[in-house]
């Protein structure tokens, strides 16, 4: 029983057209596959691999050196810096008075650019919508970066699928460019549990419903990158019809 190998186990729920990458992805983490529910429009995952043991002795004993060692530090700092504490202040004052500022304001016209990234005004969000790889790191360097910022793109619906047991409420796959499902590149991109009304559309001609294929202009806001899933979640903030 000594020898008995112990495991944790993940599930993860996959959209149409993604098992293979994230069953790809978890088996470079060490993961192994021992389940796969696939539905209509979704599949659930179950993976394992066995628990890493501890070793707390190591971690201790290298915990107690680097006290040790900042001890010895500390007090090598104190005695060598007393002599020169009284001149520190005004030389912080001198410094910080002669020092231009490196961060110019920006002007009105520059903010408001700021404010929407397009592929138009920003390279990196220009080759992300051009990445052949739904999993692609630069997805997440994206996001991190961006969270919480507004991108805006034209592209269309890939998948649309009722969210839980609402028939009102969908989880909505999009893409840059104007293939709906046959979609191959750039991220994808999703809106989750969210209705008709939370699209906000706008346009010439605002359809009552919305569906796969249908082509849009989406401003958005980044919400996060899911790497295991490899799923881009945003945040409708209007919806132009194209």
């Amino acid at each position: 029983m000594a020898d008995e190998i112990k495991y944790e186990y993940k599930t993860v729920q996959t959209v149409r057209g993604t098992d293979g990458l994230v069953i790809s992805k978890m088996q470079k983490d060490g993961w192994e596959l021992v389940e796969q529910a696939q539905g209509r429009l979704r599949s659930t995952l179950n993976f394992r691999r066995p628990k890493k043991p501890q070793p707390w002795l190591l971690i201790g004993s290298a915990a107690a050196v680097l006290v040790i060692l900042a001890s010895i530090i500390g007090v090598a700092s104190a005695l060598s810096d007393g002599g020169e504490k009284k001149d520190e202040p005004g030389k912080s004052m001198a410094a910080a008075s002669e020092e231009p500022s490196a961060t110019p304001t920006p002007t009105a016209a520059e903010s408001a650019a700021a404010e929407v990234i397009t592929p138009q005004n920003n390279p990196e969000f220009a080759a992300l919508l051009k990445t052949a790889d739904h999993c692609d790191e630069a997805n997440l360097d994206f996001a991190t970066r961006h969270k919480g910022q507004t991108v805006a793109f034209n592209g269309s619906i890939v998948n649309m699928a009722p969210h839980g047991d609402y028939k009102t409420r969908y989880d909505i796959l999009l893409g840059p460019g104007d293939k709906g499902p046959q979609t191959t590149v750039g991220p994808a991109f999703k809106y989750e549990d969210v209705n008709i009304f939370d699209l906000k559309l706008t346009g010439k001609k605002i359809p009552a419903t919305v569906g796969e294929g249908d082509k849009f202009r989406f401003v958005a806001q980044v919400r996060e990158f899911n790497a295991v899933q490899c799923l881009f979640f945003l945040d409708p903030v209007s919806t132009e019809v194209r």
